[in-house]
């Protein structure tokens, strides 16, 4: 769309194309080069520090909350739906007051708006506040944020269209085109986010975090004020006012002046906007929102619920608007639309061999989403409007994220039992690439038909080839798959026609999964499925890790597998102490419910779970023995673990075993040091902790190493592998430790067990509530595997 140049010399107005006419004493931009550098440096830098403080308060505040609510992934697409409302809320303040008041009058109640949040600060979660057991966590998780960091978030949420309207009110040469401030803010906060895992978080506290972010908000503040002087002084806002007196004379004092559309020099009205494009706009902001919530959740959920894989998408969808908006053009476009077309094949297959980690699976699915957003904000840059509507048009891109971000972190939970927004909203970005024009008209019809019967070939190879065997049913359909996907990428030149064959692929990853399903649920906490395996065994999963499983039928059933195997480290513990007294457990996380398999006549067994479908799917005498037949008596408190043991009487337990895991994600709120204080002072005298610290992408031995030598106490610990045959009756490789007070408590425990001391390492980070270097303990190399 072409925009309305505020300086443009053809203007009807002589007046109007010569502001120096207009007002003597104004002087023309050319002649003030430092003057108008020092003008874009101010704006570009207030845009810069207002972004990153709007995206680095993001993590920061995310992970306050962590703790209250399990370590949950879904923590930060609950924050990212709010985060997106108070954006809306900002940018429809901005429009509102700018369109009402008019600039002239806007920025000095902006200026009082940019004061409220200083008596807010610094921001951190209200005292004694915590999630209560009858309210939804989304729900809980959206009110703690609105009494956090509403007000501070909103206010900064008006600033970014604000300082774009001032700007375009300034005789600066680029004022008719100020969209070049938007990426300068995306630049801010894509450094924001990079820097927080990679800087703040490993080297500040979570107070030293707030009170930084108090400090740079200040900074922020004092740039505005320069700002808002600029604009005060600008010619174009008293030659405006001017020609306002002249028409009107002067407005008594009781009487409000007619707000314009905007005081920009144009004579011209600026174009209009219609419902078309109001309707477009929102289309292409909402896709790369609810793309990124969906992409975020698969990563943190298979990886681990921390701000490093936090920001990756969202840096990514950051870039993708500096990229759009940095310049005009569409070979940008057009490359992102070639790049998601291909890209989208190998994405759709690794969804239907059910590929959920290593690099194929996390790296895939990050670079289709930033090719989908690339496209489609790059489609919103070609279509960014006349700048005295820019205001309306951030509010239209804004709805948009909103929607996206309530189906993607709302709404997909209750509708869907698995991520099926995933693969939707790939499918709805896929419909956004560019047509491919026909080489030759007249083979359109022709190559309409062959992608019709493309269709039909996907349709029976998503759906019918699958077999009883698993793995032959699993090769064929990819063969099929492959050779349709190929065909269909060479001849479908609609984007409604090859979205529609990527969409049928995909829907046969959802709706037909390799094993039968037998129960799948999906909670704030993930996305849990019981199936059924080739050996006849009942296996929960929650993402692609495996929570459980047991062989209902025969000789083995109720034998714990997977990591609570007899020959492994639990079996072994278990072994070592079966004449000891009965015993009071305490076990963070349900699971399947395996280690109630240990519990002897006499022993009473209290499971702490957070997630109230894992407590259904473990007492179902359907899925699971181990809790229906156990002999121990069992109690469930349902909740996060750390705080319900909290409750529990000083000496309680003889034994508490930590093993809280969604997917392979790390509640590592669960390991900081003041957790284990918690434990130890709930814990009996000569009673042991358990700790299960399996996990494919991070070395948690060297934390609990830091947190024993810290505490004064000790620890061995076992990693524990399966034989061929152990593996293929179920055995799983796993790494516990186990903790006490004292030598001679543990001694015990280890009899007859291959265990080792657990030794601290000078460079292993310690844990705490307001500080945990996740970083340093990462694997990239486990991400390849």
């Amino acid at each position: 769309m072409t925009t309305t140049s505020t300086n443009d010399p053809t203007s009807a107005d002589p007046a109007q194309a010569d502001p120096a006419q207009a007002d003597p004493t104004l002087t023309h931009a050319a002649g003030r080069p430092r003057a108008m550098l020092g003008l874009v440096v101010l704006f570009s830098a207030t845009s810069f520090i207002g972004s990153g403080l709007l995206f680095l308060v993001q993590p920061m505040v995310a992970k306050m909350l962590l703790p209250l609510l399990g370590g949950s992934a879904a923590v930060w697409n609950t924050a990212m739906v709010f985060f997106q409302a108070m954006l809306l809320a900002g940018y429809a303040y901005a429009h509102l007051s700018i369109t009402r008041l008019g600039v002239r009058r806007q920025w000095p109640v902006q200026l009082v708006l940019l004061a409220l949040p200083l008596a807010l600060l610094p921001i951190a979660v209200p005292n004694g506040w915590v999630p209560p057991p009858d309210v939804a966590p989304s729900v809980w998780t959206l009110l703690t944020l609105a009494a956090m960091v509403g007000v501070p978030f909103f206010v900064l949420a008006t600033c970014s269209p604000t300082l774009q309207r001032w700007f375009a009110e300034t005789e600066h040469p680029r004022a008719h085109d100020p969209y070049f401030l938007y990426a300068a803010g995306n630049a801010g906060s894509l450094l924001a986010l990079l820097a927080y895992p990679f800087v703040i978080e490993p080297r500040l506290t979570l107070g030293e975090q707030s009170r930084l972010w108090s400090i740079l908000y200040v900074s922020f503040i004092v740039c505005c004020i320069g700002c808002a002087v600029v604009i005060a002084r600008s010619p174009n806002l008293r030659a405006a006012r001017s020609r306002a007196r002249a028409a009107h004379g002067p407005a008594p004092d009781h009487k409000t002046e007619a707000p314009t559309s905007g005081e920009l020099t144009s004579a011209e009205p600026a174009p209009p906007i219609t419902w078309a494009q109001r309707r477009r706009w929102t289309v292409l902001a909402l896709v790369p929102s609810a793309l990124m919530l969906a992409t975020t959740l698969h990563i943190s959920t298979e990886i681990a619920a921390i701000p490093l894989l936090w920001v990756i998408p969202l840096s990514l969808y950051l870039t993708t608007f500096i990229i759009a908006f940095g310049r005009r053009g569409t070979a940008t476009t057009r490359f992102a639309s070639r790049a998601l077309r291909l890209l989208i094949i190998p994405v759709a297959l690794t969804l239907v061999a059910e590929i959920a980690s290593g690099l194929v699976a996390v790296a895939l699915p990050l670079l289709a989403f930033s090719f989908a957003a690339l496209l489609a904000h790059g489609r919103l840059a070609e279509e960014r409007p006349d700048a005295r509507r820019l205001t309306e048009f951030y509010l239209w891109l804004s709805i948009g994220g909103v929607l996206g971000g309530i189906f993607g972190g709302l709404l997909a939970p209750v509708m869907f039992d698995n991520v099926a927004e995933y693969p939707l909203f790939l499918v709805l970005a896929t419909a956004l690439i560019l047509p491919e024009p026909a080489r030759d008209p007249r083979l359109g019809r022709l190559r309409s038909t062959a992608a019709w019967c493309i269709f039909a070939m996907l349709v029976l190879g998503s759906v019918l080839v699958r077999t009883d065997d698993p793995v032959t049913g699993l090769r064929l359909s990819l063969a099929v798959l492959g050779i349709a996907c190929v065909g269909l990428y060479i001849v479908a030149r609609s984007p409604a026609a090859f979205a529609t064959g990527m969409g049928l692929v995909m829907l046969s990853a959802v709706l037909v999964p390799s094993n039968p399903t037998l129960i799948a649920e999906r909670t704030f906490f993930g996305v849990h499925r019981l199936y059924r395996d080739d050996q006849g065994r009942h296996v929960l999963v929650n993402g692609s890790t495996v929570h459980g499983m047991e062989q209902l039928e025969g000789d083995d059933r109720g034998v714990p597998l997977t990591y609570y195997h007899p020959t492994g480290p639990v079996g072994q513990y278990f072994a070592a102490l079966d004449q000891a007294p009965p015993r009071r457990m305490a076990v963070i996380g349900l699971g399947s419910g395996a280690i109630a398999a240990y519990g002897r006549p006499g022993d009473e067994l209290t499971f702490y779970e957070i997630d109230d479908a894992v407590v259904g799917i473990a007492t179902d005498p359907s899925a699971f023995s181990f809790i229906d037949e156990g002999q121990a008596t069992t109690n469930f408190e349902l909740g996060d673990g750390r705080l319900e043991i909290a409750k529990a009487a000083p000496g309680r337990y003889d034994l508490i075993v930590v093993d809280a895991f969604s997917s392979d994600a790390i509640p590592f709120h669960l390991l900081t040091t003041e957790a284990m204080e918690l434990y130890l002072d709930r814990l009996a005298p000569g009673g042991q902790i358990m700790l299960h610290i399996s996990n494919r992408y991070f070395d948690l031995e060297p934390v609990i190493g830091a947190m024993v030598d810290e505490l004064g106490i000790v620890a061995a610990t076992q990693e524990n592998g399966a034989t061929a045959t152990e593996a293929e009756q179920g055995k799983f490789t796993s790494h516990w430790v186990v903790l006490a007070r004292t030598d001679d408590e543990l001694a015990p425990a280890l009899a007859g067990g291959s265990w080792r001391p657990l030794r601290p390492r000078g460079d292993a980070p310690l844990f705490t509530d307001d500080r945990s270097d996740t970083l340093s303990l990462f694997d990239w190399g486990q991400v390849g595997r």
